[in-house]
C-alpha cells in the first residue's frame, strides 16, 4: 500500500474544525474567570462552585464512551458540529440561569456537546492523516483550544466582560457565536464528505480510509448493529495497554481541571487582581501551548511517546509544588510556567498514542478516546471539587493543590509501566 500523501487540504480541514475547540474552550473556561464575582452574585458556596466548575468532566463519565462509538459511526464531521450547536445553545442559557441549580443543569448540557468535539477532531485527525503523522494536526487542535481557554482569562474577563456589562452578556454572546459557528462547520462538512469518507474506508488516499480494515472508518453495514457495538467494546475495554493510558489521562484530567478551574481564585486569595490573576492563569496557558507544540514533536522525532508521559508528570509535578511553595514570587510564576509544560505534553499524547495500539488503529480511534475520558474524567470531575471542598473544610488551598501534585506523581509510574510493556 502507497503511503498516503496529505497536503493543504487536510490541514485545512482541521483547522477550520479546530475553531469548535476554541469556542469551546473560551465558553467552558467562562465560568472560572468569572467565578469570585458568579459566587457572589449566586450566592455559591465553595463546594457548589467546585461542582459547577467541575460540571462538564462529570459529564463524560456516563457520556464519553457512548459518543466515542456515535463519533466511529456517525463520521467527525456531523458529530463536531451537532456538539457544538449543544454546548453553544448551553452557554446561552447559562447567561440566565437565576440559581445553582440551572446553572448546573445547562452546565452538564454543554458537558454532552463537548464531548462530540474532544472526540470528533481525534477521529477527523486519524482519518485525514496517517498513524504517523497525526502528531503535528493534534497539537493543532490542541492549540486552538489553548486559545479560547487563554483568550477568555486574558481578554474574555479583562475587556470583554466589561464592555458587555459583566459575566451574563459575555456567556450570552460567546453562545451565539458558537451557534453561528456550528451551523457553519455543519454545512463544511456535508459540502466536503469528509463523513462519506470516512464510513466508506475505500484506502483511495484522499480522505483517509487506508482499506485494511483497521482505519479505515465505520465500514458499511456496521452502523449501530448490536453485534459490531458488542466487539468493539470489548477490545477497547480489555486492551491492556490502553487502560494504562486511562489512568494517566484520569491524572491529567485531575490535574488541568483543577489547575484551570482555581488558579485565578487561589492566586486571588494571595492577594493578586483579578486582572493580574487572570493574567497568571493566562501563563499558565501559554506554557500549556508550548508543551502541546514541543513534547510530542520531539517525542515523535526520537520514537520516545511513551517516554515522554513519564517526562511529562514529572514536570507538572515539580511544577505544581513550586506553585505551592512560591506565594506570589516569583516561584510561583515558574511553577505555573512548568506545570503549563509538563500538562501541556500530556494533552496530545494520550490522544495520539491509541491510534498506535495494536487492535485500536484509525476506526476504534473514538472510542478509545472515549473510553480514556469516560473514565479519566472523573480526574477531571474530581480535580476542581476536591480544592473546593478542601478549602471548605481547612480554609487553604495548599491540600487540594498538593493532591494535583500527587496526580503528576501517578502519570510518572502509570507511563514507566505502559513504556516497560512496549519494550516486552
Amino acid at each position: 500500500m502507497s503511503r498516503r500523501v496529505v497536503g493543504r487540504r487536510e490541514y485545512g480541514m482541521t483547522l477550520a474544525a479546530s475553531a469548535s475547540y476554541t469556542c469551546l474552550m473560551f465558553v467552558w473556561f467562562s465560568l472560572p474567570a468569572y467565578l469570585p464575582t458568579i459566587i457572589d452574585d449566586v450566592g455559591l458556596t465553595n463546594t457548589q462552585a467546585g461542582v459547577l466548575a467541575g460540571a462538564i468532566p462529570l459529564t463524560y463519565v456516563p457520556v464519553a464512551l457512548f459518543s466515542g462509538l456515535a463519533v466511529d459511526r456517525l463520521g467527525p464531521g456531523r458529530a463536531i458540529g451537532v456538539g457544538v450547536l449543544v454546548y453553544g445553545g448551553g452557554q446561552i442559557g447559562r447567561s440566565v440561569a437565576p440559581g445553582f441549580a440551572s446553572l448546573l443543569a445547562f452546565t452538564l448540557a454543554m458537558g454532552v456537546g463537548a464531548t462530540a468535539v474532544t472526540f470528533g477532531l481525534p477521529k477527523l485527525v486519524s482519518v485525514l492523516f496517517p498513524p504517523d503523522r497525526t502528531g503535528r494536526p493534534t497539537a493543532l487542535y490542541l492549540v486552538a483550544a489553548s486559545a479560547g481557554s487563554a483568550g477568555v482569562f486574558a481578554v474574555g474577563r479583562p475587556v470583554l466582560g466589561p464592555v458587555l456589562g459583566g459575566w451574563r452578556p459575555l456567556f450570552l454572546w460567546s453562545g451565539v457565536v458558537a451557534v453561528a459557528y456550528g451551523a457553519v462547520w455543519l454545512l463544511v462538512a456535508i459540502r466536503t464528505g469528509v463523513d462519506d469518507a470516512d464510513a466508506g474506508g475505500t484506502g483511495d488516499g484522499d480522505a483517509g480510509g487506508t482499506g485494511d480494515g483497521d482505519a479505515g472508518g465505520t465500514g458499511d453495514g456496521e452502523a449501530f448493529d448490536l453485534g459490531s457495538l458488542t466487539a468493539d467494546l470489548r477490545l477497547v475495554l480489555t486492551h491492556r495497554e490502553l487502560r494504562l493510558v486511562v489512568v494517566v489521562g484520569t491524572m491529567f484530567l485531575l490535574i488541568n481541571h483543577g489547575i484551570q478551574g482555581w488558579l485565578p481564585t487561589f492566586l486571588e486569595s494571595r492577594g493578586l487582581s483579578a486582572a493580574l490573576a487572570g493574567r497568571s492563569t493566562s501563563l499558565f496557558v501559554v506554557a500549556y501551548v508550548v508543551g502541546v507544540l514541543g513534547i510530542p514533536e520531539l517525542a515523535d522525532r526520537f520514537t520516545v511517546r511513551r517516554p515522554a508521559l513519564t517526562a511529562s508528570g514529572g514536570v507538572a509535578f515539580l511544577g505544581i509544588a513550586a506553585l505551592i511553595a512560591g506565594d506570589t514570587g516569583a516561584l510561583a510564576v515558574v511553577g505555573i510556567a512548568v506545570a503549563g509544560v509538563g500538562t501541556g505534553g500530556l494533552s496530545p499524547l494520550i490522544r495520539t498514542i491509541p491510534p498506535d495500539l495494536e487492535g485500536i488503529g484509525s476506526r476504534l480511534t473514538g472510542t478509545a478516546v472515549g473510553f480514556i475520558f469516560a473514565v479519566g474524567e472523573i480526574g477531571g470531575f474530581a480535580g476542581p471539587v476536591l480544592v473546593g471542598t478542601l478549602y471548605d473544610a481547612t480554609g487553604s488551598y495548599g491540600p487540594g493543590f498538593g493532591i494535583l501534585a500527587a496526580g503528576g506523581v501517578g502519570i510518572a509510574v502509570a507511563g514507566g509501566v505502559l513504556t516497560a510493556s512496549e519494550r516486552r
